[in-house]
């Protein structure tokens, strides 16, 4: 899982690990990839860690609502949460939340509505102890990672590196799961019956992710026990959770791409 107060410390901190030679010889550093890789990529708060373990039950067959956060991120690793990785198969499934990069051939871009998305980031911000006013962090990018909502989603839409690629609507996922998850398994080449995938899909419904949380954490001794990293989990939230000066603070820069993208 991406903390973005802690980036900075958490660089600095696998830059002072031993050297590679100290790592078992089955680990690889999380920059290295195989072109045949897949990534889940997406803004921050846009259904990742949901899809983490929406990947992990239709690819390894993990029970979502059983399976520990530990074992999820072994086998779907976060390249912004590990220094390393052990890679069980060839391709293995990556989340990340990094724009463009030309290591990244293979790509299921997760897409949120922004205002949304920024309204679930702020309160992650706050749960982790930011001081960062929603309407600076709108305006500036102030404590934000990797960017503004609006440049993530420019970005991955213009594919510098022409990496196949695959969108798929959080608002989407909520709506129709399975079908959503069959189409991610048509695009990595991943045949299931549609009652398995059925199966991870239920299993995965917001309650049961947050009750698995509430039961085992997040997988992160960073994340604050006393407060939920799956808050909410709706569509729409920012019309009872954004300021209206935030709002159009967004909407000035982002309303055009929220247009395009087909939100009103």
């Amino acid at each position: 899982m991406l903390w973005p107060f802690s980036k900075s410390k958490r660089r600095a901190q696998n830059e002072a690990r031993p050297t590679e030679s100290c790592v078992p010889g089955e680990f690889t550093p999380i920059t290295h990839f195989s072109d045949q890789d897949v990534f889940i990529v997406g803004y921050p708060k846009s259904g990742n860690t949901w899809f983490q373990d929406l990947a992990s039950g239709v690819v390894f067959g993990l029970l979502p609502e059983l399976a520990s956060p530990d074992l999820v991120q072994d086998l779907v690793p976060d390249v912004h949460f590990k220094s390393h990785y052990k890679r069980y198969v060839t391709p293995t499934f990556f989340k990340s939340h990094a724009l463009p990069s030309p290591a990244y051939r293979k790509v299921v871009y997760l897409l949120r509505d922004g205002r949304d998305a920024m309204v679930s980031y702020h309160h992650m911000s706050e749960a982790l102890g930011g001081r960062i006013e929603f309407l600076d962090m709108v305006r500036t990018g102030n404590g934000i990672f990797p960017s503004k909502w609006h440049e993530h989603v420019q970005a991955w839409l213009a594919n510098p590196f022409n990496a196949q690629m695959i969108v798929l609507r959080y608002e989407d996922l909520l709506k129709d799961t399975a079908t959503e998850l069959q189409r991610f398994c048509n695009f990595v080449g991943v045949q299931r019956t549609p009652e398995f995938i059925k199966m991870i899909a239920d299993g995965t419904k917001f309650q049961k992710m947050q009750e698995k949380e509430i039961r085992m954490g997040v997988g992160d001794d960073k994340w604050p026990r006393d407060k939920l990293f799956r808050r909410r989990g709706a569509a729409g939230s920012y019309k009872d959770e954004m300021p209206p000066d935030v709002l159009e603070a967004f909407m000035q820069e982002a309303g055009e791409t929220l247009h395009k993208m087909g939100y009103a």
